[in-house]
């Protein structure tokens, strides 16, 4: 029981200074040439524009629900006018970053880890480096710069229809104004709440692909290893990020509040 105890521990401690290492290598590609601009942009594609969907769908349910949800509620206290402040409130700064964060987490992540991890076992990272090209440059640089810097951007387009979806049903449900219903939502919002919903999506979207990369890069095993990999990284970016939104939320509470 101990032996298997500390080789589990051995390999958490090995994953964790092999991610580190990657993370530094990264930082290290920012700074130095060759930077690949081309291979950026497409991954700006491919991570902000191809998850624009689901994160549209998500946000706008999840307003549509929260409305419905807080309407039935408020009407206990005769504030069903209030349904606006508490929709703003919650999508702005918990449910929009940490339900956009998830949607990339499932699409994403799990598609990065399938394509390094691929890529891992026909030895086209072996080939890439025999070329002469660092692979972390290549291929790890673009797609954490793209996650970094398209999650706030789907995080607020997310939070944005939420707030709209809530509308429609607050309008057309709940049978409360339009005006009255806006001036609600203006009203529970906060410059604190605002910030908050916009820094914490920088540290998930980093959290995401930079989790996805290292597994996919950490694949072994052929076909199997490329399908665990998919699996473990879906898993670990999903927790990191409920994670990762409990720890961002705790230091800013303590810095703006």
């Amino acid at each position: 029981m101990k032996s298997l105890f500390e080789s589990w521990l051995k390999a958490a401690v090995i994953e964790v200074q092999e991610y580190a290492l990657m993370i530094g290598k990264v930082g290290r590609g920012l700074v130095t040439r060759p930077f690949y601009l081309r291979d950026v942009i497409e991954q700006f594609e491919a991570i902000g524009v191809g998850s624009l969907t689901v994160v549209l769908l998500t946000g706008m349910f999840t307003g549509m629900v929260l409305a419905l949800q807080s309407g039935i509620t408020l009407d206990q206290f005769g504030a069903r006018s209030m349904v606006g402040r508490l929709v703003s409130a919650s999508m702005v700064k918990e449910l929009g970053p940490v339900l956009t964060g998830l949607m990339v987490a499932g699409r994403v992540g799990s598609g990065i880890a399938a394509e390094l991890g691929s890529m891992v076992v026909t030895e086209q990272i072996a080939a890439l480096r025999a070329l002469g090209t660092d692979p972390i440059r290549k291929l790890v640089l673009p797609r954490i710069l793209a996650g970094f810097l398209m999650v706030p951007l789907l995080t607020v387009v997310s939070s944005g229809v939420g707030m709209v979806g809530a509308w429609v049903v607050t309008v057309y449900q709940l049978k409360v104004a339009s005006s009255v219903y806006w001036n609600s939502v203006v009203m529970g919002l906060y410059i604190q709440d605002v910030w908050m919903g916009l820094i914490k999506p920088f540290f998930i979207g980093f959290t995401i692909v930079s989790i996805g990369c290292h597994v996919g890069l950490r694949t072994s095993g052929g076909t199997q290893g490329v399908g665990r990999s998919t699996t473990n990284a879906v898993v670990a970016s999903s927790v990191a990020v409920i994670a990762v939104d409990f720890l961002v939320t705790k230091v800013l509470i303590t810095l703006m509040y």
